[in-house]
């Protein structure tokens, strides 16, 4: 997975592509809870992700609960099959998605 971060004053875009599963959800914690510091506005680009898994959800999970108390948070430009691990997982009703 290759992660880019493009900021814009308070709010921060991840862009990501490939996969974001067991191996690869580590770098992007991380990447949210230090890269992107001080962001009232985190958006999360999936244009060129794959695929998510478990993992991937557990990441986004604690993402979208730190946002909440500073800021917001959205997923743009989602692929047919993450749309579809959302929805049978139900993080399409918990995830701000565009």
């Amino acid at each position: 997975m290759k992660i880019e971060i493009k900021r814009n004053a308070e709010e921060t875009t991840v862009e990501l592509s490939g996969r974001l599963d067991t191996t690869t959800a580590p770098a992007l914690d991380k990447t949210i809870n230090g890269d992107v510091e001080g962001t009232k506005s985190l958006i999360l680009d999936f244009k060129c992700l794959e695929y998510i898994s478990s993992a991937g959800l557990r990441v986004l999970l604690a993402a979208q609960k730190k946002m909440q108390k500073i800021g917001s948070m959205k997923v743009i430009n989602v692929c047919e099959e993450v749309m579809e691990v959302f929805e049978m997982t139900g993080f399409a009703d918990i995830l701000v998605i565009e």
